[in-house]
């Protein structure tokens, strides 16, 4: 049974979260809300016209993402003021989280009209709440750049973030990720890699960066299926290079009469866990004022 109110009073807007991979994890309430709508705006209509069939209902489904959402918004929020009730839903997990959704949700609240939540799936947060690492502060930051450059930007930038991060990685980047983790967070910072989280073959690989990065090296299967990246933030203590600098700056002074700048870093990074880049840039400023 579909409901839509009388003239006067708009519909509401759902955001429902649908299953990351296990089916069994849509909620009673997300089920009975995706009946009861009028219509369900989806990312991926072939998806979730899957669901929708494994449910055994039947809907209209209008396509909602990130290439037509603003075009696409306004003909849903019209649906919505004529008092349909409408259902957001993403290809997996909580819509807006690295989702489409967010012109949507702002547009409707702009609108007067009531956004409601109906929680379930989130790959970030199942991740989380089974990595052994620290929960009371964590940062999302959805994707990492695709180029190399930019993904060891971003990287750099989060360095000294002392909460627990979290990113999403697709299947063909996650090696080269986690080898910029060790070149730019340090080889000894903790990382979690979640696989294929609820699924049949769900994983966990957790260590020293390099550790996991050589397990998904070795592992046939370590490239494949989604991943949810998670790294230990950084020590207070270590938050930046200089809160050590004095052993630091003794250990690059003592190893850069005997090797290259670059075996200098490496060396340095491995015994003190600390970023290579930065090791390298704090080598050159250390040789620079001795000129």
């Amino acid at each position: 049974m579909q409901v839509t109110r009388p003239e006067g009073h708009p519909g509401t807007l759902y955001i429902v979260a649908t299953p990351i991979g296990n089916l069994e994890d849509l909620s009673l309430r997300a089920g009975k809300v995706l009946e009861r709508v009028a219509v369900i705006a989806a990312e991926d209509t072939r998806h979730s016209g899957r669901l929708l069939q494994h449910l055994g209902i039947s809907k209209p489904l209008i396509a909602l993402h990130d290439h037509n959402e603003r075009d696409k918004a306004r003909g849903v929020l019209e649906r919505l003021l004529e008092g349909a009730d409408v259902a957001l839903v993403s290809d997996a997990g909580t819509p807006l989280i690295s989702d489409p959704g967010y012109v949507l949700v702002r547009e409707a609240r702009a609108a007067g009209i009531r956004v409601s939540p109906i929680p379930g799936p989130c790959a970030l947060v199942a991740g989380l709440s089974a990595a052994g690492l620290p929960t009371d502060r964590f940062l999302f930051a959805g994707f990492l750049p695709a180029k190399r450059a930019g993904r060891q930007s971003v990287l750099d930038e989060l360095r000294k973030e002392v909460a627990t991060l979290v990113f999403y990685e697709s299947p063909h980047r996650i090696m080269n990720t986690v080898a910029d983790i060790v070149d730019v967070m340090g080889p000894q910072r903790e990382i979690v890699l979640g696989r294929e989280l609820t699924k049949t073959f769900e994983t966990f690989y957790s260590g020293p960066a390099a550790d996991v990065h050589a397990a998904l090296h070795e592992d046939t299967h370590g490239s494949r299926g989604e991943f949810v990246v998670m790294v230990r933030g950084a020590e207070k203590a270590e938050a930046g290079l200089m809160a050590g600098a004095l052993d630091v700056d003794r250990l690059l002074t003592l190893l850069m009469p005997e090797l290259p700048l670059k075996k200098v870093a490496r060396l340095a990074s491995e015994l003190s866990g600390l970023s290579k880049n930065e090791l390298y840039q704090r080598a050159l400023e250390l040789r620079n004022s001795e000129d």
